[in-house]
């Protein structure tokens, strides 16, 4: 049984709290049964599983059974270590998954993420894409680091499920893109058509910004056409991640309607 100052331990604490740590390591914590559950379906690699003591899950067996390492900790040591107010009884550490540009360029259904900052924004645009069939995500460079412990929860395993690029500046990914015969999309609050008058059977790259200022200047050049949901209330707008949503399910049902 492993306690607070066990060196596997320390490293689990800085692998939870520093993203230098993540990167330098190449390396991240799956918080949950859950996460981890998906990532061993998914096929990934788990480096260690990390249960508290007596801990009765059938994800911590799979995990055996697929010959991954579990080490038990003591008594007060999960909670000292992890990300939530109320940690979780399990937790993995993997590699990190990312993909190269390259590896998205010939899917049909793309979303960039420019400058997205909130973790939670993030996991959500990344459940989202997965669960509409898209072929990748780009995360630009600019944007809340991928493997954030509240990122990878909010993702609830699609992380694992749908290609993902870490990395690249903005303009250089959208002309890539543009390249390889994707109409690049640019939400906007105002002025932009709506998602349902767009034809999003065709390959296309939707590209999402800065909750609070939106795309920069500098993509302008880049865009094709720019979408807007149209709002009834009185909210200006939708935050990024329910507008990812909004549109990777247009095209999603746009792409079942033919």
């Amino acid at each position: 049984m492993l306690g607070f100052r066990h060196t596997k331990v320390q490293r689990l604490r800085r692998l939870v709290e520093r993203r230098r740590a993540r990167h330098d390591e190449r390396s991240f914590v799956l918080e949950g049964s859950r996460v981890v559950g998906e990532a061993l379906t998914a096929g990934v690699v788990i480096e260690a599983v990390f249960m508290v003591a007596g801990t009765d899950e059938p994800t911590v067996d799979r995990a055996r059974d697929a010959g991954v390492p579990v080490f038990e900790l003591e008594p007060g040591v999960m909670e000292r270590v992890a990300d939530t107010v109320t940690p979780q009884s399990v937790m993995g550490v993997v590699g990190f998954v990312d993909v190269a540009l390259d590896a998205v360029l010939a899917a049909t259904l793309v979303v960039v993420c420019v400058d997205i900052r909130d973790p939670g924004n993030l996991g959500t645009v990344l459940r989202s894409a997965e669960g509409a069939g898209a072929g990748g995500v780009v995360c630009c460079d600019g944007s809340v680091d991928l493997y954030n412990p509240k990122v990878v929860r909010a993702s609830a395993g699609s992380l694992f499920h749908v290609p993902v690029v870490a990395g690249g500046k903005p303009v250089e990914v959208l002309e890539r893109l543009g390249a390889a015969k994707l109409q690049r999309l640019g939400t906007v609050a105002h002025g932009g058509d709506a998602p349902e008058a767009v034809d999003l059977r065709a390959p296309v790259a939707v590209t999402l910004g800065n909750e609070a200022n939106g795309l920069p200047a500098a993509v302008d050049a880049c865009l094709d056409r720019r979408v807007t949901i149209p709002m009834a209330g009185r909210t200006e707008s939708l935050n990024v991640g329910m507008a990812a949503a909004v549109l990777c399910f247009e095209a999603a049902r746009q792409r079942r309607a033919r």
